[in-house]
């Protein structure tokens, strides 16, 4: 895990994992060396925010696919829940389980957040494009739902239309 991992940001090298997913396979983000992978963190499985963009992430999946792109959704839920979750919304991507946080930490999303005066730790929604050379190709933080899927993949499409 990285010391600054606060300060995450495109170019830096992003750090590898090892996480389970919705269906208990390990995933390492090593095992997509040569792809583009969208990892989006998100706070909870089966809140409306949370649903409204992985259904976004469901629907555009195939375009992300067709420029070599591998998403993955990652939050705190176990794998059940997360099993659930997919199933419900016929998601087709994995849903990697952070119990522990330490995916959140590495990538600097488990922040203190604010509610009607109360204060939490919890994920801070956000995206890491990352390279096929493993480095961080783009970062967006505190992420608005709506529209956000489609401008990450308009992101990459012009981003490979360049090379």
């Amino acid at each position: 895990m990285p010391a600054m991992s606060h300060a995450l940001e495109a170019g830096s090298k992003a750090p590898d994992f090892e996480a389970v997913d919705d269906g208990g396979v390990a995933r390492r983000l090593s095992d997509y060396r040569g792809k583009t992978v969208v990892l989006y963190f998100y706070p909870k499985d089966n809140t409306p925010g949370c649903t409204k963009e992985a259904c976004d992430f469901r629907d555009l999946h195939a375009k992300f696919a067709s420029r070599g792109c591998v998403v993955l959704g990652v939050s705190p839920d176990g794998p059940k829940s997360h099993e659930g979750f997919k199933a419900k919304h016929k998601l087709p991507f994995p849903l990697l389980a952070d119990e522990d946080k330490a995916l959140c930490k590495a990538y600097g999303v488990w922040k203190e957040k604010s509610f009607m005066g109360r204060r939490y730790m919890g994920v801070e929604r956000s995206t890491f494009v990352i390279g096929p050379d493993g480095r961080v190709a783009s970062v967006e933080r505190k992420v608005s739902v709506p529209g956000h899927v489609k401008a990450v993949l308009e992101s990459i499409s012009a981003g490979v239309a360049q090379r």
